[in-house]
């Protein structure tokens, strides 16, 4: 199922034994374009630290409730590496998260998620992961810093970042939402990562292989309106861009 990041901010977070906290942002990766952690605001219970959740520890999402569930005790949270609040996470951190866990590394491999494009819960699987692949160095994002970042086509700027898309089986993120008002007194449109050439951080700017015309033409997307298969296929369509979907099939 493809959910917005903006609806599950807030959402409540339920461990094996109560819950720790809500929603507060994610953390992605952009080689992939995958998160990597939840960042969970959990209030009065770990002041000063960021806790870091893994979406090898999702379980489900629950809509109607405004729930994630996760399979981790309150107890394994409390004693997992401690990220201070005015630090980024760095690789150091990411080793001793992993290694705390036991959880498959993620950035050893050339795939989504090591070997994988999709997350093997199976810990009795995790062993049997192909671990020869070249190491990539990961680099993790905000989705709230992300967020508000201008979007360059290769004949001008198209509109800016509002959102993100993601799907909540392999959590990647399959969409950046993009304003276009402020442009062409528009709407709202999708364009995948997939589509993008690079990434300016310190210009906090994207560079999509678009062009103007392509973005303004695109379908228009509205946050009421499920997001199905059929609007997908036309999206792509609309690109001449194969679907992700592609990749996924056996």
């Amino acid at each position: 199922m493809l959910i917005s990041v903006k609806s599950l901010k807030g959402y409540k977070l339920n461990s094996k034994d109560g819950e720790i906290g809500k929603v507060k942002e994610f953390y992605f990766d952009d080689k992939h374009w995958a998160v990597r952690y939840l960042v969970a605001d959990t209030g009065n219970w770990l002041i000063g630290n960021r806790v870091l959740i893994s979406p090898y520890a999702l379980v489900s999402v629950n809509k109607e409730e405004e729930q994630i569930d996760i399979n981790l005790s309150k107890k394994q949270v409390e004693e997992s590496p401690s990220l201070n609040s005015d630090k980024p996470v760095s690789l150091q951190f990411e080793i001793a998260y992993y290694g705390y866990y036991g959880y498959p590394i993620y950035w050893n491999g050339a795939s989504m998620w090591g070997s994988y494009p999709y997350i093997i819960r199976d810990r009795e699987k995790w062993n049997k992961t192909d671990k020869q692949e070249k190491n990539w160095d990961p680099h993790l994002r905000s989705t709230d810093e992300v967020s508000g970042y201008h979007i360059q086509a290769n004949d001008g700027e198209v509109g800016h970042i509002v959102d993100f898309i993601v799907d909540e089986e392999t959590w990647a993120i399959r969409y950046l939402i993009i304003d276009t008002t402020n442009w062409f007194g528009g709407k709202k449109v999708l364009i995948s990562p997939r589509w993008t050439d690079r990434i300016s951080w310190n210009d906090s700017k994207v560079f999509v292989n678009l062009s103007l015309d392509e973005v303004k033409q695109s379908p228009l997307y509205l946050e009421e309106v499920l997001l199905t298969r059929d609007y997908e296929t036309a999206l792509h369509r609309h690109y001449n861009r194969l679907g992700y979907w592609t990749d996924l099939q056996v």
